[in-house]
């Protein structure tokens, strides 16, 4: 009995030695989710880590690790809440969220090969997460856009960012030399530690470039509107005497919420700033960014209505000092399940936004956001280098132009959120070749060469001593290139920077035909013993209808040849005539003038004298060899001799003149070139003519 006794005591002594032990690690358990649910973070994860020090349970203690991890991940500490994710996925925590979690941020830090594979676990246990799938493929979008990156060129502003984070730039005068920012460096007034992030609140600070284009260290702007709480992400008016901005209030227990203020300027100085009326129940009303006009705000909030976390509203007002309409939530298209947030309008119809719902490189990423004609919002990444893996946010711009400033917290920078200014470069275009003799290919000189577009561009130049030529080009412009020498055939070519989104060097030759020789018209094909053309026959017919459109100062004599065989039905001279006039009639139908053509055939009359072309594709025919009866009787191979018949079978034409003047034309001056050019700039105007690709 006394050993039962002494037993019982052990019992007892224990229960009463542990009992503190556990509702101290109770204690601080509740202290840490307390201090997480009022969204300090960074405070947060000491007292996990307190708690986790004390935890023997091994279930327990990965439910911490998760909370630590989750902390991380929050205050954007990526590398951080990696390791803790992974870790607990390979100790198969039960919480999916954790293979989400390790998935973000892994392809936040760049790994998207791994970030795919857990991306794909979690997507077996949840099919239906829009958000998870639309990351897992943008994962391969990745690598396509940072391997084909965008015109945008982004650099770090070391003159004023430092180690804390600097973010929210904003234009402070018209001639964009003056900037504010909101920062949590040294210096602002509100310099409590933030719980969320482990940095001083922010204020808005200002800085102005100097005569050598560097930017002046920031300095807190006046203590009407920095305050002991955060204050940032100001909007200015063009006239540099409005602000809205945001400010977010807390104390010991809670945070208080955010809210829109409007300050006006006094005599140089910053006014009190009043509260924006835009809703009562909402926790975060922040991230002003109006219109030019200041009728159309868009902003940031959780209010009832929103989609997901952080939603894109907007409010409007018929004038400057008018009131505001009743808060609207700009959709899906725009709002997703995750965070949206810092709006910058550019219009009431185009304005950029930072989403990290939307697909992306990772955390947050810019997007442009426009009306089509029906006034659905259209979403664009702005994709890389503008966006990365980290986050990406709070674009700014420069009136109408593609220059201003954006805030990454990218790898590379000075610590926590940096601002990157950017620009796009203007799209150079050019368009240089040669003009060439069709048939030695040697270049022509002193040729007339002119460039029209479809924006009225009218251009001219003439060949060099090697035939070449260059012309400067525009953007979204389609473009003719006509090359004029007396003697041969005009040559044209169309070119296009339409949609091109990258700069150009087009290379072009402009060949063109002499015309002291026949020329002769390849595939034109009949039946045996007939003059009907056939359907492949009119492609090369409509091609000699261009020719002649875009020669109409000549008149021409189609020629018709046949081999020395005779046909039973009609001689060779009349067979040859009545294809002759098979292809006039059909240029005729096509709207080209009777009295510019002449149709004759020549039956076997005139064999073909063989050129440089024809001697190099049939081994048994040297350069000069005329293709006569004599000939090709003496040729001692059936199939060669067949092969010379094909040769002198063919269609050809001749100039007969190059100083044709239309009926109608003919009492008054007419320029062949100029009625050319401008029927060339009729069609690109018109958008008619064919584009080469």
């Amino acid at each position: 009995m006394k050993s039962e006794r002494v037993l019982l005591l052990f019992v007892i002594l224990a229960i009463l030695a542990g009992g503190p032990a556990m509702a101290q690690k109770r204690d601080l358990m509740v202290q840490a989710d307390k201090t997480f649910a009022m969204g300090e973070y960074f405070k947060a994860i000491e007292k996990y880590k307190k708690a986790y020090a004390k935890e023997k349970d091994r279930t327990r203690r990965a439910d911490i690790n998760f909370r630590i991890g989750n902390c991380y991940r929050l205050i954007n500490d990526t590398k951080r809440a990696e390791t803790y994710f992974v870790r607990l996925v390979k100790q198969k925590y039960s919480n999916p969220l954790a293979i989400l979690y390790s998935a973000e941020m892994l392809k936040m830090n760049g790994k998207y090969a791994d970030a795919k594979a857990r991306y794909e676990e979690y997507l077996k246990i949840e099919p239906t997460d829009v958000m998870a799938l639309n990351a897992y493929q943008s994962c391969d979008s990745i690598l396509v856009w940072t391997k084909n990156p965008t015109r945008y060129q982004v650099e770090n502003v070391k003159d004023f960012n430092t180690k804390d984070n600097d973010f929210s730039p904003a234009f402070a005068s018209e001639d964009y030399k003056e900037l504010y920012i909101t920062s949590s460096r040294e210096g602002a007034d509100g310099n409590k530690v933030h719980g969320a992030t482990g940095q001083n609140f922010s204020d808005i600070f200002f800085t102005r470039l100097d005569n050598k284009q560097k930017w002046a260290v920031p300095a807190p702007i006046d203590k009407s509107i920095n305050s002991m709480f955060d204050d940032g992400t100001p909007w200015v008016a063009e006239d540099g005497n409005t602000m809205y901005f945001t400010r977010c209030r807390f104390d010991k227990q809670q945070e208080l919420g955010c809210q829109v203020m409007v300050a006006k300027k006094q005599g140089g100085k910053w006014g009190e700033p009043t509260v924006v009326p835009i809703s009562k129940d909402s926790v975060v009303i922040a991230h002003p960014s109006l219109t030019a006009d200041q009728l159309t705000m868009f902003f940031v909030s959780d209010m009832l209505g929103s989609l997901g976390g952080k939603d894109i509203w907007m409010i409007q007002r018929e004038k400057t000092d008018g009131p505001w309409s009743q808060p609207k939530n700009l959709g899906e298209a725009i709002n997703t399940a995750r965070d949206e947030m810092f709006p910058f309008a550019k219009t009431d119809t185009l304005f950029y936004f930072s989403s990290s719902g939307h697909p992306g490189l990772g955390g947050l990423d810019v997007f442009k956001a426009h009306t089509d004609e029906e006034d659905n919002w259209i979403v664009e990444n702005m994709k890389y280098p503008v966006n990365s893996v980290s986050d990406d946010f709070g674009m700014i711009f420069q009136k109408e132009e593609e220059r201003g400033y954006f805030v990454s917290s990218r790898t590379g920078g000075k610590g926590g959120d940096d601002i990157y200014s950017f620009v796009l470069p203007e799209k150079r275009f050019s368009l240089a070749g040669k003009v060439l003799n069709e048939r030695t290919d040697m270049p022509i000189p002193a040729a007339d060469v002119r460039l029209i577009g479809s924006d009225g561009t009218s251009l001219e130049s003439k060949s060099d001593s090697v035939g070449g030529f260059s012309f400067k080009l525009k953007a979204e412009t389609d473009y003719l290139v006509v090359a004029f020498k007396r003697g041969f055939l005009n040559g044209k070519v169309r070119e296009t920077t339409m949609g091109l989104e990258e700069s150009r060097e087009f290379n072009v030759n402009l060949v063109l035909a002499p015309y002291e020789k026949p020329i002769e018209l390849p595939n034109i094909l009949y039946d045996l013993a007939k003059w009907d053309l056939r359907p492949e026959s009119m492609i090369a017919l409509d091609q000699l209808v261009e020719t002649l459109e875009d020669n109409p100062n000549i008149t021409i004599e189609l020629m018709s040849h046949t081999d020395i065989r005779p046909f039973r039905v009609m001689s060779n001279l009349e067979l040859s005539q009545n294809r002759a006039q098979s292809v006039v009639d059909y240029l005729i139908s096509k709207g080209i003038e009777k009295d510019r053509l002449k149709a004759r055939g020549y039956g076997p009359d005139v064999p073909r004298i063989a050129d440089d072309k024809i001697a190099s594709q049939n081994s048994f025919i040297q350069v000069g060899d005329t293709l006569s009866k004599e000939y090709i009787e003496k040729l001692p191979v059936e199939q060669n001799r067949e092969i010379a018949h094909q040769l002198n079978r063919r269609t050809e034409f001749r100039v007969l003149s190059n100083d044709y003047v239309p009926m109608e034309q003919r009492k008054g001056d007419y320029d062949a070139e100029k009625q050319l050019l401008m029927r060339g700039m009729e069609e690109l105007q018109q958008g008619k003519t064919k584009i080469r690709k």
